[in-house]
């Protein structure tokens, strides 16, 4: 853990993306594996303040992508205005499916709209809209399952605990100007406070995970 393998947000963006205030979150699924079995890592990240959140589930489905995002709201301190996700079946009604007897209300859209979030989908075959989460995931793989054996899901999910700390409280990017995650929020705080929902200053390592 103290020496943090690269991350997104450490080399400056070849491509410029889009400015948005904080709040702006890439959602995704990842598959891991354990002696003990397989779990699935959810992982949002903000694509400003590059703070992450994480959570190891038995399940990827739709219950558990809600679960993960009700988390993730209340891990984060500030308003999420917007979240990025693929077209997968935990996040989006099929379109096979719309406008049929088999089309029903998405919980994770309830709760967005509930939190005036707007959920966007990645479009068809360009699943690199939503690459910035998806290097978040690589980064995390290859900093426990590809490096590490975890006899059981309780080691790995200490370890990630760990690792998610060191990333959002302790890992400097260029990106952020040299500053950690948590700083660069602690940072908008000071000059947009009317974003948040709670003083982030008080948020210590260890909420996150």
């Amino acid at each position: 853990i103290s020496r943090l393998p690269d991350v997104e947000g450490d080399k400056p963006k070849r491509s410029k993306f889009k400015r948005y205030p904080i709040g702006f979150f890439h959602i995704d699924i990842a598959e891991v594996q354990t002696a003990e079995g397989k779990l699935y890592l959810f992982v949002g990240i903000d694509r400003t303040s590059k703070f992450a959140v994480t959570q190891l589930v038995d399940k990827a489905d739709r219950k558990t992508a809600w679960e993960f995002l009700q988390h993730m709201l209340e891990v984060v301190p500030y308003q999420v205005h917007t979240i990025l996700t693929d077209n997968g079946i935990q996040f989006a009604e099929q379109p096979r499916n719309r406008n049929t007897a088999y089309s029903r209300p998405m919980r994770f859209d309830m709760i967005c709209e509930a939190n005036g979030i707007e959920h966007r989908l990645t479009k068809p075959n360009h699943p690199w809209t939503n690459g910035q989460v998806e290097r978040m995931n690589r980064t995390i793989k290859d900093a426990t399952v590809k490096r590490f054996h975890y006899d059981d899901h309780n080691q790995l999910r200490t370890h990630l605990a760990d690792f998610m700390a060191a990333y959002n409280f302790a890992r400097r990017l260029k990106t952020l100007g040299g500053l950690t995650p948590y700083e660069y929020i602690c940072k908008i705080w000071t000059s947009e406070p009317d974003r948040f929902i709670l003083n982030p200053i008080h948020q210590m390592p260890g909420l996150n995970t």
